[in-house]
């Protein structure tokens, strides 16, 4: 079996934040434009399986429709959660949680949330990231990357302005 690819995607602000310090995105909204995906829907196009870490789910938790287009998502946790169908709670680490993708046939896994991207990054699992930057400054709130005791060399493969302002930088793992 293959090891899944373990790709990023995920927006933060200028100055690195991916949300304010009370959990809003509303800084996000009003930064993008009508009718810009910034490539989230084709990167999305080649995903099997999402995963998440707890604050996130609980984010996301009430939407009445996920963007995942019905893909199952795992939800990394070390709390006892209620069953919901599309998801799947569990702890593992990230190398239990890749063992568990490959055995499972999976060919590129979706990691999003500032703590499970530090998790993985730390165990030398990420792929791929895909950055899109805000042009906005927070000043405060929840950083896109916690302390990882690690250095991950990158290599810049692409890049792409929007008529917004938004950027998104793709960088694989060297």
């Amino acid at each position: 079996m293959t090891r899944p690819r373990i790709s990023v995607f995920i927006a933060r602000s200028l100055d690195g934040y991916i949300a304010t310090d009370d959990d809003t995105l509303e800084w996000l909204d009003a930064a993008a434009a009508e009718g810009e995906d910034y490539g989230f829907d084709a990167f999305l196009a080649d995903v099997d399986v999402i995963a998440m870490g707890r604050a996130t789910y609980d984010f996301i938790k009430d939407f009445p429709e996920l963007p995942y287009g019905g893909r199952p998502v795992h939800v990394l946790t070390t709390q006892a959660l209620g069953p919901r169908e599309g998801f799947e709670f569990y702890a593992r680490t990230p190398q239990e949680a890749v063992a568990a993708w490959e055995e499972q046939g999976f060919g590129r896994v979706y990691i999003d949330g500032g703590s499970v991207i530090s998790q993985f990054l730390e165990a030398g699992l990420v792929d791929d990231l895909t950055i899109t930057t805000a042009p906005v400054l927070l000043g405060s709130g929840k950083p896109l990357f916690h302390r990882i005791p690690v250095s991950t060399p990158l290599r810049l493969v692409g890049s792409q302005v929007f008529p917004s302002g938004m950027v998104n930088l793709q960088y694989v793992r060297d």
